[in-house]
């Protein structure tokens, strides 16, 4: 079923979690973006459009250039510091609290689920704060002093460079979240895919995975997306202006 407003499919939706053993949902940066954190592409933009998205995420990158990545991540820890959860981020947590085995896999880097009140958040594409040694790996805390200063800290074992605990390109995903977002399309009765290009693989493929083991897909995006021929409903809209309706049906019928 295609549909270009939130009227129609809604409550078909809501009936359909609220009745589900197991549901999943994945996010991409268009959730970010409606708190005002800049997609990937669109914050390379300015001072950063002179440099190749390589040179900014990669560990050669690094590698080569320390501070400048650092720079470039450190606007970005600004950026979520300043953002605040939007309604379609409370709208989710608030599904997970209503339904059983709501599984919430997300491509963001930022905090913006957890602030939010969702837990066990899968962050198939690491977390930006989550940071490690580029060396031996060994995990680091930050305070936000850290976090935004000019250069990378070392690190106190081995005296490797800090790096953002996100992953870069050439880099694989963690095995072991992979694994559970994985494992929550396989099992799932229903998935919402909100947010999400469907350009970024692997993390694309899993509604085609989650449809294929006979999960109902349901796309929540304001345009047509790689994704779109995959789902068997389709609501165009903003997800802050689309999930937090979607909430308000499944309270209704599971209160």
């Amino acid at each position: 079923m295609r549909a270009t407003g939130p009227e129609g499919p809604l409550a078909a939706i809501a009936r359909r979690l609220a009745r589900a053993e197991a549901s999943v949902c994945l996010t991409g940066a268009g959730v970010s973006a409606e708190s005002g954190i800049p997609t990937f592409r669109d914050a390379a933009t300015g001072l950063w459009s002179r440099f190749d998205p390589e040179q900014l995420a990669s560990v050669d990158g690094f590698r080569n250039n320390p501070n400048l990545v650092w720079r470039w991540y450190r606007e970005r820890v600004q950026a979520v510091q300043d953002a605040r959860p939007n309604p379609g981020h409370i709208a989710l947590a608030r599904l997970a609290r209503s339904l059983e085995g709501f599984t919430t896999v997300t491509q963001n880097v930022d905090d913006l689920h957890e602030r939010a009140g969702s837990a066990d958040v899968v962050h198939l594409h690491g977390r930006l704060t989550a940071y490690r040694c580029l060396e031996c790996g060994t995990p680091v805390q930050l305070d936000l002093a850290q976090r935004l200063a000019a250069e990378p800290p070392v690190c106190a074992a081995c005296a490797g460079l800090i790096r953002p605990g996100v992953v870069w390109f050439g880099e694989l995903l963690d095995a072991n979240l992979w694994e559970q977002a994985y494992a929550a399309c396989q099992q799932a009765d229903v998935m919402l895919v909100v947010g999400t290009s469907g350009l970024v693989w692997p993390a694309a493929e899993l509604p085609l995975l989650a449809r294929r083991a006979g999960a109902h897909v349901v796309e929540v995006n304001p345009e047509d997306t790689e994704l779109t021929g995959w789902a068997d409903t389709c609501v165009r809209g903003r997800s802050g202006e689309i999930l937090p309706l979607l909430a308000d049906q499944v309270e209704r019928i599971v209160s």
